[in-house]
């Protein structure tokens, strides 16, 4: 199982961040003597306190090592001259950039009408000129963006008016087939009518009469 990253940070209170440093100390002094003895390896470990105090491990003899160390740095450096130009060069890169933000930094407070005190007249007729030409530019791309609006709009309102007119010429021609051809619901009920009174003058012809007692033939 892979755990998370622990994020690190320093120890507010002033007791355990003393007894986490006494603690981890040990620790790295222990780590480096072992490396040392089971490594066969040089070894030099220094540890600098909060309050200033030295604490320090050597395989061999510190000073030594520190020597040893110096010269290592100084002939990789006159072995790569190369490195030590590009490191000129970004940092002559980093100031020309610096500068160039300061430049900017300091044209954009102006343009917000920030520190014009120090400005001379063409300074500010420059800048009023600047400022005009940037108005003009802002201005013609909103009238742009309200007449792209406005023919959108136009283009939705023909586009009603069409659905409109299509709604209304099919509801007059469904009206007009309803004229053309009424419902066989009125007639039906009219043959119904027909039959019903035909029926009724052939029962009447049958007798109904209702006598009671003893008919004499």
């Amino acid at each position: 199982m892979v755990r998370g990253k622990v994020e690190l940070k320093r120890i507010e209170n002033t007791a355990s961040r003393q007894v986490t440093f006494s603690k981890r100390r040990n620790g790295l002094l222990k780590k480096a003597y072992e490396l040392s003895v089971l490594c066969d390896a040089e070894v030099a470990l220094m540890i600098f306190s909060q309050k200033g105090k030295l604490y320090e491990f050597s395989s061999s003899n510190m000073q030594k090592t520190i020597e040893k160390y110096r010269e290592h740095v100084k002939k990789d450096e006159n072995c790569n001259p190369e490195m030590e130009v590009n490191t000129q060069q970004l940092k002559d890169e980093a100031a020309i950039i610096q500068q160039k933000i300061e430049q900017l930094e300091a044209a954009q407070r102006k343009f917000l009408g920030q520190d014009l005190v120090s400005c001379s007249l063409d300074e500010l007729s420059e800048l009023d000129s600047k400022l005009e030409h940037t108005l003009r530019t802002i201005r013609a791309r909103k009238a742009q963006l309200f007449k792209e609006q406005i023919d959108k709009l136009k283009a939705k309102e023909r586009y009603l008016l069409e659905e409109n007119a299509r709604l209304c010429q099919e509801n007059k021609s469904l009206s007009q087939k309803r004229v053309v051809n009424p419902p066989q619901q009125h007639s039906m009920k009219q043959k119904d009518v027909v039959i019903c009174s035909h029926a009724s003058s052939q029962f009447s012809d049958v007798e109904t009469e209702l006598f009671v007692g003893l008919r004499l033939y």
